[in-house]
Parts: C-alpha cells; structure tokens; sequence
C-alpha cells in the first residue's frame, strides 16, 4: 500500500493518534522522542517519501506545509524562534519515509551547539 509507513497509518487513522492539528493537508502530532522542549512534526497526508521525491504539482502542498509549521510554533508556544528540520534520506537522519517537517521550539541554540 503507498504510503504504508507508520505516519501512512497515523494520517489514515489507523493508529489513533492525538493531533495538535489537522487539515485537508497535513497532520500535526508530537514526536515520540523529543529533541526539544516543543518537538512537533508536521506531516502531508500525500505520501511523499522524500523532499526530492516531490514533484512540481506538489508545490502548493510544500508552500502550506511551511505555512502551517509556522503557524503551529506561534501556537505551541514558540514565538518567532524555532528550528525547521526536514531530513531527507537515511545518511541525512530520514527514519520514516513519509516527508515530515518538525518544529523544534523552546530551546536555546548557540554557536557551541547546532547554530547554523
């Protein structure tokens, strides 16, 4: 089945799941294994893989994927300053190969740590 990854099954409703949002588009829930203290992931429910994996009809999804990871951070607390990570194949981190964004929030980075 396309899409048959656990966030396939999360966005199908076949794991229950509580959504910090949800839309037409893409879920929202929190990560199971926070690496800060607001660590949310912004999921499309068309399965994409990867972000290379994305074609240009998807280009309206990807610009409301952004919209919405930063809308959800002002809403969860993070203000103006939070990360936006996207990892893209296994070398790069990717575990599930379902595009997901996450939101990491309410910490403090500095130069010593992943300051970019």
């Amino acid at each position: 089945m396309q899409g048959d990854t656990i966030f396939g099954k999360i966005v199908r409703g076949e794991i229950p799941t509580d959504f910090v949002y949800q839309d037409d588009l893409c879920v929202c829930i929190k990560d199971i294994n926070p690496q800060a203290p607001v660590h949310l992931l912004v999921i499309p429910r068309k399965p994409i893989a990867r972000l290379v994996d994305a074609s240009p009809e998807d280009q309206a999804l990807l610009g409301h994927l952004m919209l919405k990871a930063g809308e959800i951070a002002r809403s969860a607390g993070c203000g103006d300053a939070f990360r936006l990570v996207i990892n893209n194949g296994e070398q790069a981190g990717q575990t599930v190969f379902h595009l997901h964004l996450h939101i990491l929030g309410n910490k403090v980075y500095t130069e010593s740590g992943l300051g970019m």
